[in-house]
């Protein structure tokens, strides 16, 4: 047994306060299938109680001081260390992902809340004179960035801890009250951040929520004209839906790919190897730049091949909670069963199953696939399970060409030693991120982040997210010749 067990019941959080409800979703371990506990479920009175608070609280979190909301983010991030396995093994039940894994989320779930607490601290703003004419000599322009106002969140269930960091922390640095909806199946690990929440002595009680509820019942989030802007981590066809209802809001996206990796004959085969491996199965493939497309030169083909095979059958699958398990289960066994579907698929196409291929109940092999055609969904689509297919290419310029043959645009990787060749993947791939000498899955806390095409707008980034969550507002005084 996890020597830190989970509680039976988790409440919600609504305006800063602890509700247990009647109505209860049940959260379950991902590996068993067992219910691990449940959690209280908002509803429509909850949600409009919610975004009521936040909006009353809009002046007040505002008038709050930068050194405040430090020390709100300063503490949150001292609670995480000493909370830190529990974190851990919570986020191992309700995600199924491999503890080892785990750990690292909640060491980037700090990372996070300690970046937000040192930008929040900056000053963002800028004077511009404005004597580029006779008619505006004498004017100076000043401008600086304000909340701006009551924000909605919403998360998903593959990173149950950083994604809440990426949209809470860079809120309360904004300076914004918030209302949380995660992820339904994966809740507890926002509940626990809402336990430290409470005890933040400079956060207004009033100016959060954190509320697990099910369909329908989180629309006020995306429709109510209250809240000001709207960032969501999710699908496709869920996020473009929220996007059209959202009205007036600002709207930021974060809508998932299926990101590729270029490995050019020049690039260390043993480097990439050991990179592809970790960017296609780590936490069993359900990252939005997980590496799903291994587009390798001709030249090295089929010795990158062979040695991913190789890698990938050394792979331990299985229960999360061993030290040594790589490949957890996926969230549920029906996105296994869709995973082996559109495996079997591929093979039935014309693909070749090189490995893998298999699973027991949720937990998927590790799976590499050749010969794939275009139009498989394991190609074309987002397969968020542990999968990845390979192509090869003769020039450059057809592996680029190959990338950008996607409705995605997230990050891509290209293994190359030739800066120019590194430039011009850099001007030529349409996605958001490109990393050279690495697999696309890499991603550091501030940088900006973010996709284009089907893979959403606006970029994450404690900065960036910090801009989304605020307005310029601008001042400009006119200076009269002393007589």
């Amino acid at each position: 047994m996890s020597p830190f067990p989970l509680k039976n019941d988790y409440p919600l959080y609504c305006a800063g306060q602890a509700i247990s409800t009647t109505q209860k979703i049940p959260v379950y371990d991902k590996y068993t299938g067992e219910k691990a506990c449940t959690v209280s479920m908002a509803n429509a009175d909850i949600i409009e109680q919610a975004i009521s608070a936040a909006d009353a609280a809009t002046q007040a979190v505002a008038a709050t001081a930068s050194w405040q909301r430090k020390a709100t983010l300063d503490h949150c991030c001292k609670r995480f260390e000493e909370r830190f396995e529990e974190l851990a093994q919570a986020l191992c039940i309700e995600a199924g992902k491999p503890i080892n894994d785990a750990r690292g989320e909640v060491t980037r779930l700090i990372d996070t809340f300690q970046i937000a607490a040192e930008e929040c601290v900056r000053q963002r703003g800028h004077s511009m004179p404005l004597d580029r004419s006779p008619r505006t000599t004498g004017y100076t322009c000043y401008y600086k960035q304000v909340p701006i106002g009551a924000v909605a969140l919403i998360t998903p269930f593959n990173f149950p801890l950083n994604l809440v960091a990426h949209k809470v922390a860079p809120a309360i640095a904004a300076g914004c009250p918030f209302v949380l909806k995660p992820a339904s199946a994966t809740p507890i690990g926002a509940l626990v951040i809402g336990e430290i929440l409470q005890e933040c002595e400079h956060l207004p009680a009033s100016s959060w929520s954190i509320l697990p509820c099910k369909g329908s019942a989180a629309d006020p989030l995306v429709t109510d004209d209250r809240l000001k802007a709207l960032s969501f981590t999710g699908s496709p066809a869920v996020g473009w839906d929220l996007k059209a209802r959202s009205g007036k809001k600002k709207v930021v996206m974060e809508l998932g790919g299926n990101a590729a990796c270029i490995v050019d004959a020049d690039a260390d085969i043993d480097d990439a190897v050991n990179r592809i491996i970790i960017g296609a199965f780590y936490q069993s493939g359900q990252s939005c730049i997980s590496v799903q497309r291994i587009i390798a030169h001709e030249n090295i083909y089929e010795e990158l091949r062979d040695k991913l095979i190789t890698a990938s059958k050394k792979l331990s699958a299985g229960d999360p909670k061993r030290e040594s398990t790589f490949v957890g289960p996926v969230i549920s066994e029906t996105e296994a069963q869709r995973i082996e579907t559109w495996i079997q698929d591929a093979v039935h196409a014309g693909a070749k199953l090189l490995c893998g291929g298999t699973r027991t109940k949720r937990v998927v092999k590790a799976t590499l696939l050749e010969q794939v055609p275009k139009n498989c969904a394991v190609v074309c689509s987002e397969i968020f399970g542990p999968v990845a297919v390979l192509s090869s290419f003769s020039h450059f310029d057809d592996a680029l060409a190959e990338v950008n043959d996607s409705i995605y645009g997230l990050q891509a990787g290209v293994f190359t030693n030739n800066i120019n060749k590194a430039h011009k993947a850099w001007e030529t791939l349409h996605v958001g991120g490109v990393v050279i000498g690495d697999i696309p899955s890499w991603r550091a806390d501030e940088m900006p982040y973010g996709g284009v095409k089907e893979s959403g707008c606006g970029r994450e980034g404690i900065v960036f997210a910090i801009e989304d969550f605020s307005e310029i507002r601008s001042m400009v005084i006119r200076t009269r010749p002393i007589e």
